[in-house]
This record gives structure tokens, sequence and C-alpha cells, in this order.
């Protein structure tokens, strides 16, 4: 009897065992993998502004757009040559607009014509008496720093006059005169010249832009005169 009560005992223990590990596989013999426990406590639902986004544009697309905004617009350089006239010039004007425009080293790009007005403006210090007081006023001037100068040897109401300067307009011409009075030159006035006044114009062809900015700044020192473009032949 306890030889068949163990015998049975074992058959229960190994169909017992065959029942549990039957349960854990498939038809096609892959376990199943067990499934985590839930935690209540954890769990909680999703309103609608919570809910996943619907896919849209690549994040990185509005950076490339800001980027391509911002992007400075490719501006065609202006090649073409570019011609000027700046003038009138006479005097001491001209001497020194001439040795700025030697250093721009233009070449054959700078020319010159001249032109003639009928009625000019002068500095000058009225008629002296006498060639003494001629040599005498002289000496004073270029003890002031004047050293431009024309004494009028004509004979008439001029003769031993010195003319300081002849210029086109009245403005231009009582701006010099201030200067004079700046270095104590007092007996200087202002009249206008009834006689044909000789000028000079630069004629400056081919020029490239550089070249033109540097005359546009260069034209500030001489507030009498004008630069403009004209048509190239």
């Amino acid at each position: 009897m306890k030889v068949l009560f163990w015998i049975l005992l074992a058959v229960n223990v190994i169909l017992f065992a065959v029942m549990q590990w039957g349960g854990a596989l498939l038809g096609d013999g892959q376990a199943v993998q067990a499934q985590p426990a839930l935690h209540e406590e954890k769990i909680r639902l999703l309103d609608a502004s919570q809910s996943a986004p619907v896919a849209a544009q690549p994040a990185s697309a509005p950076v490339v757009a800001a980027v391509a905004a911002s992007a400075p617009v490719a501006v065609k350089p202006n090649n073409a040559a570019a011609c000027m006239e700046w003038g009138d010039f006479s005097g001491r004007d001209l001497a020194r607009a001439s040795n700025a425009l030697a250093g721009l080293q233009l070449g054959d790009k700078l020319g010159q014509r001249q032109i003639e007005h009928n009625i000019g403006y002068w500095v000058y210090i009225p008629p002296l008496k006498g060639k003494d007081a001629v040599s005498q006023k002289v000496a004073q001037l270029k003890a002031r720093g004047v050293e431009e100068y024309f004494v009028v040897q004509e004979a008439g109401q001029w003769l031993n006059a010195i003319s300081l300067g002849v210029f086109k307009t009245r403005e231009a011409a009582q701006s010099y005169m201030e200067s004079l009075q700046a270095k104590d030159v007092r007996s200087a006035q202002v009249g206008e010249r009834a006689s044909k006044l000789k000028a000079t114009v630069f004629v400056l062809n081919g020029l490239d832009a550089a070249t033109s900015s540097k005359l546009v700044t260069l034209q500030k020192d001489y507030p009498g005169t004008e630069l403009k473009s004209v048509s190239c032949h």
C-alpha cells in the first residue's frame, strides 16, 4: 500500500508540474512575457492640451527661414566709369586744387578747360601813393603770411592798387577777405571788377567709385566750387 501511495503521489506531482508549465507556453513554443503590474496611483488622464502634437514642419525650418530673412541682399556693384567736372578755380585755389589732384595720380584721366566770366569780384588794397608806399605795404603783407598779390601798374584809377585775389562770386571774395582780416590785414576790400575773369574747370574722365568718393570729400575744402557729374565722351 505504501508503495502504491508514493507512486500515485509522484504521478500527481508530475501532472501538476506539466499543467503549470504548459500554461506558460504558446502554441508555437514561445514564452509569453508577463505584463508588469499596474500602479493605479500613478495613472492620470491627459486633456486636449497635453495630447500628442500633430506631426508638423520640422523644428529646424523656422530657424533656416530666419537666417534667410536676415541675410543681406546682394547688390550688384556699379563698375561703370564716371565722368565729372570740378570748377571754377583761379588764383590760390587753383594752385591748391592742382596739387590735391596730383596726389590722386589720375594721369590722362585728368584734364582742364578755360572759361571766362565778364564780371568778377576781387579783394584788393586801394591805390597807394607812390612806389615807396607800395613796397612798404608789400613787406607788411609778407610779414603777415600773404604771399599771393599783384600790384596794378597800368595807368588809370587802379594804378598802385594791390590785388589779393579774384573770385567768381561776392561770397567767395568776402570769405577770403575775412581770412585776411584774421591775419591782421585790415585795409583789404571787396569790389566788383567789370572785366573778363579767366577761370579753370577740371575735367575728370573714367573715374572708379573710390576716386569719385575721394573727390566728393576733397570738394568740401573748396566751398565756392561745384563738383558735378557729366556725360562721358
